[in-house]
């Protein structure tokens, strides 16, 4: 950085540098500052160049902590940004593009300046950074004015009013990363920051009043999906006489362009890439999570919670007797589609979850779309793929799931969109099945998964729950389908066998010994209410559809046997009445049509008794209904997730891990 610096190797050395972080104070109207923003240095994308960069600026802001008390040359930079801000929407329109520039670099030396502060000192000492202004030996070095609130104002101004066109994409970018950097102070605490002078600003200070306006942006920048423009020929001319001007050619477009799209020295591949090549998108994104995530502060709600909670479509003309705080409007169609096309990042999952748990009005249009499959296949996926994602990203998909099955509508029409060639799903070519058949068969599949590696209760608890909202309105369940949950249920059986034998074994040794044993007691308490609740939904689906599902009592009937041990078993007595029903009726029909009867032959069998069991022979139960309920204090689980989002997604960001308390490196 610093006048024509293009390395990152340079910054130590540069002139420029020097100044700005040394013992001689430098006045805002100096001739050095707009030397020192005109340069060609290109943001990093990827977290090798961040590390670079970072490793570079830490000695220069260090020098600058020491030297800014007597010299206040990091309040004047801050100001010679601000002066530069007021003029950018005219600039913008006039296509002043260097202008935008040099205010863009000016902010990038800011940013990466904060993060180094913030790093090494609190929230108040940051604050008299801030305020340190030129003095006189023995005189008073702070100003009177908030340059801290100021510089947050601004930024929040730039966001929402500066248009996002090829010649402000840089700067936007850095905007919203600018303010994602001031909340990171939550990464070197452990404990959940509930307050601070940061806090007070966003959430309390002159910023309030454009909070429904932020987040709008912010959502309009995730839906927008801009890729960094490519460059225009001779972005800025050189001047025939050189000076500032010259350099400034069109490398610089150019050079930002190749950072953005192909990544850099050390780029990452995957989802990282994916990440670099929407980089406003994603930064947007990411800021919009954290603001949404902070907690309330001691006498005031978050409002970006209220506006993520109340936001309303543009074609909702209704008016309210009362408008919510912070409401506004979107394009719920733009938003949909965005959420559909962008699922395999963790953050546009938790965006989807944070949607549909906190806004009706969301919930509701996204529960009415007649294209569920859009969204639905690829949250399908995310979970078919659970070895390959972090645990977070799998409970996101899966709550997202409970909560679309607690509406009845959605669990009857899942059954009318039939897919054709699923590719991912490799385990069996399914040329042709139902969403909600495929649904069954995904979340099925991740029980299995998590019995025999992770042992997750809480995610057993979730799938269970989403399958039993669904099972009253199961119809024409795939074969395999069907199959899938007789065969899960000859799992748990199995299981629960291997337990019983293991508890009474261990018993049998123990022979006075009182050295502490396994917990069997409480591993066989845990198996038999996972069976209990598969014989519910299987129960569920026998009461209220038995005709429209003969390949489920196809099933039942192949492997009837597997059910005889617990129908005297006081835990499920009950609840086997109702199968012993339906398997002794369709065994004596079958019986009754003679011996070696084909495939055809049995369902057709099935097909026709299914018309025939009179519905008073079953007895009724109470309708199987779950509902996510957030757990209490949701801060705890969400704000440590967003931040490790941030860490490892956030484009052009690198933080030494060694510093990170909010989360143990290897949950993110």
């Amino acid at each position: 950085m610093g006048a024509n610096t293009s390395q990152v190797t340079d910054l130590s050395e540069n002139t420029s540098l020097k100044a700005l972080v040394g013992t001689e104070s430098i006045s805002e109207n100096d001739p050095f500052w707009n030397q020192l923003i005109s340069f060609t240095f290109i943001s990093p994308t990827n977290s090798g160049d961040s590390k670079l960069l970072e490793e570079a600026v830490i000695p220069l802001a260090k020098t600058l902590i020491q030297n800014n008390p007597r010299t206040g040359n990091f309040g004047a930079l801050v100001r010679v940004f601000l002066g530069r801000t007021k003029e950018l929407k005219i600039s913008t329109e006039c296509q002043d593009q260097l202008f935008i520039w040099q205010a863009h670099n000016a902010l990038f030396m800011i940013r990466c300046l904060v993060k180094v502060f913030i790093r090494e000192m609190s929230e108040e000492e940051l604050q008299q950074q801030f305020s340190f202004q030129e003095r006189a030996p023995g005189s008073c070095g702070a100003g009177s004015e908030d340059l801290l609130e100021e510089l947050l104002l601004n930024l929040v101004h730039l966001i929402v009013e500066v248009p996002l066109l090829d010649i402000t994409y840089s700067i936007l970018f850095e905007a919203v990363t600018t303010l994602l950097i001031f909340f990171s102070y939550q990464l070197f605490h452990k404990d959940i920051l509930r307050d601070g002078l940061i806090y007070q600003h966003i959430m309390k200070g002159r910023c309030l009043e454009l909070t429904s306006r932020l987040v709008k942006t912010l959502l309009y920048n995730f839906i927008r999906q801009e890729k960094c423009p490519p460059p225009t020929a001779h972005i800025f001319e050189p001047k025939a006489e050189g000076g500032l001007l010259y350099g400034l050619a069109s490398g610089v477009a150019s050079g930002l362009w190749s950072v953005f799209t192909l990544g850099g020295a050390g780029n990452s591949a995957g989802i990282d890439q994916d990440n670099n090549l929407l980089p406003l998108s994603n930064q947007s994104l990411l800021l919009l999570l954290v603001l949404a995530n902070l907690t309330d502060g001691p006498d005031w709600p978050n409002p970006f919670r209220q506006a993520i909670t109340c936001f309303r479509n543009t074609q909702d003309t209704s008016s309210l007797p009362v408008e919510p705080p912070h409401t506004f409007q979107i394009n719920f169609n733009s938003l949909y589609t965005a959420l559909c096309e962008q699922q395999r990042s963790d953050q546009a999952t938790l965006l989807l979850y944070t949607l549909l748990h906190q806004n009706a009005n969301m919930r509701t249009y996204i529960l009415s779309r007649t294209d569920m499959d859009n969204l639905v296949l690829p949250i399908l996926e995310i979970l078919y793929h659970v070895e390959d994602r972090n645990s977070h990203h799998v409970y996101m998909a899966l709550i997202i799931l409970l909560i679309l099955t607690e509406d009845d509508a959605f669990n009857r029409s899942i059954h009318e969109v039939v897919l054709k060639n699923i590719s991912w799903y490799t385990e069996r070519s399914l040329t042709e099945i139902s969403l909600g058949s495929l649904l069954i068969l995904v979340v099925i599949r991740t029980i299995q998964f998590n019995m025999t590696r992770t042992r997750d209760k809480y995610l057993h608890t979730n799938c269970l729950a989403a399958l039993a909202n669904m099972s009253a309105q199961f119809r024409s369940l795939h074969q395999y389908a069907a199959q899938r949950i007789i065969s899960l249920f000859a799992l748990l059986s199995k299981k629960h066998n291997k337990v019983l034998e293991q508890a009474t074994q261990s018993l049998r040794g123990r022979q006075g010994d009182n050295a502490a044993l396994p917990d069997y007691a409480q591993d066989l308490n845990v198996i038999e209410e996972v069976i209990r609740m598969m014989l519910e939904i299987i129960n569920s689906c026998l009461c209220n559809s038995l005709h429209h599902n003969p390949n489920l009592v196809y099933a039942l009937l192949y492997k009837r046997e597997l059910f005889e041990q617990f129908r005297s078993h006081p835990s499920f007595q009950d609840i086997m009445q109702n199968l012993d029903t339906v398997i002794g009726f369709f065994s004596q029909r079958l019986e009754q049509a003679g011996s070696d009867l084909s495939v055809e032959r049995v369902q057709e069998v099935i097909m026709k008794g299914a018309q025939a069991l009179p519905k008073d022979r079953l007895k009724k139960f109470p309708e199987l209904k779950f509902k996510y309920v957030e757990e209490d204090q949701p801060e705890d689980f969400f704000i440590p997730y967003v931040w490790s989002l941030v860490f490892n997604s956030g484009v052009g960001l690198y933080w030494n891990p060694h510093g990170i308390e909010l989360f143990s490196m290897d949950s993110g």
